[in-house]
């Protein structure tokens, strides 16, 4: 075993002294990490319909966080998918459930009246909102969620390119984070649950 000289114990001594000081300085002055320091701008004011026929707007949503998709009812496959999903999800979350909002946006409104939303939607979770409007109405909320879309033509008529992203939006309706139908259950119910806690 090495013992130390009592000629370098002084020195060491300063030496420890002189860095937990200078460690202590900088933990002072590195402010702290802010969370929601800068506002991510996706989300904002809408006027839409509901699946009941009913005036819808973004006022409807502020007090509960909620997650918000945009997609069609003649959608092939993401759609249905992750309405699917996340009916499951919602019941997985027992009461928590209750605690958070899910609305579901259609890009086709030429189609997706309120009734033909309302016979869509019965076969998902009760709670998810369905919602229609205008062309204006809905290229204006699809511009402040900064969602993508696009008729593209077929040989029996058209289909619709969109984004396919979940929205997660705290209870003032700004933006918390993002999810998808690609993540396992785990990573999505997760998202959900952190939304539901910290939302």
């Amino acid at each position: 075993m090495m013992v130390l000289k009592r000629s370098l114990l002084l020195p060491l001594g300063l030496f420890l002294t002189a860095a937990l000081a200078l460690l202590i300085t900088v933990l002072l002055l590195v402010p702290e990490p802010k969370q929601n320091a800068a506002r991510v701008p996706i989300g904002g004011p809408f006027q839409l319909t509901s699946q009941e026929g009913k005036p819808f707007s973004d006022e409807d949503l502020k007090g509960k966080p909620f997650a918000i998709f945009f997609g069609f009812t003649h959608c092939p496959e993401v759609c249905p998918t992750t309405l699917y999903d996340l009916t499951q999800d919602l019941e997985s979350l027992g009461k928590d459930a209750d605690k958070m909002r899910v609305v579901f946006v259609t890009v086709d409104p030429a189609q997706d009246t309120p009734e033909l939303m309302k016979t869509y939607l019965s076969s998902f979770d009760p709670r998810i909102v369905g919602l229609t409007g205008s062309d204006e109405e809905i290229a204006a909320v699809a511009k402040a969620y900064k969602v993508y879309y696009r008729k593209v033509p077929t040989d029996s008529g058209y289909t619709m390119d969109h984004t396919a992203t979940i929205f997660l939006m705290d209870s003032k309706g700004d933006f918390y984070g993002a999810s998808n139908f690609q993540e396992s259950e785990d990573v999505r119910r997760g998202k959900l649950k952190q939304l539901i806690k910290n939302g």
